[in-house]
């Protein structure tokens, strides 16, 4: 029984003061690639302040690990009076034990389903293979427009791990770069340039072995009220750019069947709204450049370690949303440019690929073409007031 008690005791103290406990479990770990990696605690809050995501991350953490509804389950069934006398007053005077049961039996069934999914979706999209050979030491990131918004986020937070990072952009660096990076005023747009610059980053680096697709440009004009020259430049700078830039520095991965190729979407991706067209029309065409990619590699180089990641952050505070941003309503969702960083880099350093929503409240958004005609019309409606409030 002296088993049982420390059991009912560990009960309690989780049920009464879950936050004292689940504080306990942040702690900071060695990743394989022996970079050091901040693990952040369940109940730090993001830099967005409070947010869905924030306050549900105790059931994500918690509640969706099987372990844990699959012992208190276990705990309930073989123990029925102890686990109702760990349990508050309240909460067993107002719920059956029948409900408990059914409650932590739906738990566990939710968590096994999710992890398997996860596991998955993880096997398949990393080609069932594992990579052993990442050693962050020698590797090298370039990140296309890295001197602002998100890009130079994703410097200064590789810059911090001492990674050596390649930033191109045609605008110098908004503030002082990491000792381990190096800038290329580069235009993205331009295959001579890419070309002259990427014999000089092999020159002086070495070859990139991650290659980040992130400069992006939009203008929230409409069809009619967008110039040719407009329009050109939204497709040259953010679609146009990943198939030159692939071209100058996929071969080398192919090569040694090592690699990560990483490409900054957007949740137009699957959504457009009027005012974002052309910008809506270019990231849609980028995911559909990341997953033709993704085949490729797979079906007909045979580069089944080289990765493959696609973003899709909602609303961002960088220079290109600026002026949307300004009249946002407060209701919306604007995510702060080192949030998305933050996901990339950990993917990155994880060397895996993925495929991320941000923030993970619209995990749904993909499956909207599937939606009621009607639905997705409000949906999009929804979006055009949100373009139509900052112009």
């Amino acid at each position: 029984m002296r088993s049982v008690s420390g059991f009912i005791q560990l009960l309690r103290s989780l049920t009464t003061c879950p936050l004292q406990c689940l504080r306990k479990a942040s702690r900071t770990v060695a990743t394989p690639w022996k970079v050091q990696a901040s693990v952040m605690s369940v109940f730090h809050p993001p830099r967005e302040g409070i947010t869905l995501e924030y306050l549900f991350r105790p059931v994500h953490h918690v509640l969706l690990q099987p372990v844990v509804p699959a012992a208190l389950l276990l705990l309930h069934l073989r123990y029925p009076e102890a686990f109702q006398r760990a349990l508050p007053l309240i909460v067993t005077s107002a719920i059956q034990p029948r409900f408990i049961t059914r409650t932590l039996g739906g738990l566990l069934t939710f968590g096994v389903l999710y992890k398997l999914n996860r596991y998955l979706s993880r096997l398949v999209l990393n080609n069932f293979v594992k990579d052993t050979s990442w050693d962050w030491e020698r590797e090298i990131v370039l990140i296309s427009g890295g001197s602002s918004g998100i890009g130079q986020e994703m410097v200064r937070q590789f810059g911090e791990r001492n990674i050596k990072v390649v930033v191109l952009d045609v605008n110098p660096p908004q503030t002082p770069l990491p000792t381990c990076a190096t800038f290329y005023k580069t235009d993205v747009t331009s295959s001579q340039d890419i070309r002259d610059v990427a014999a000089k980053i092999r020159k002086d680096v070495g070859d990139p072995t991650v290659l980040i697709n992130n400069a992006g440009v939009a203008n929230g004009k409409t069809i009619l009220d967008e110039t040719e020259e407009q329009l050109q430049r939204t497709f040259d700078v953010n679609i146009l750019a990943h198939f030159k830039m692939v071209k100058e520095f996929l071969p080398d991965m192919i090569k040694k069947n090592h690699g990560h190729v990483v490409t900054i979407a957007s949740m137009s991706s699957f959504a457009t709204w009027a005012g974002v067209t052309s910008y809506a029309a270019t990231k849609a065409a980028a995911l559909a450049f990341h997953e033709g990619l993704a085949q490729e590699l797979r079906a007909r180089y045979g580069a089944d370690k080289v990765r493959t990641t696609i973003v899709h952050p909602v609303w961002v505070r960088t220079p290109l949303s600026h002026g949307l941003v300004r009249k946002m309503a407060s209701n919306q969702v604007l995510l702060e440019p080192g949030t998305v960083a933050e996901a990339v880099v950990s993917q990155v350093l994880k060397c895996e690929g993925d495929q991320l929503i941000l923030p993970a409240r619209f995990n749904f958004v993909p499956f909207m073409r599937g939606w009621p005609s009607w639905l997705q019309e409000s949906a999009r409606s929804d979006g055009a007031q949100v373009i139509q409030s900052g112009n």
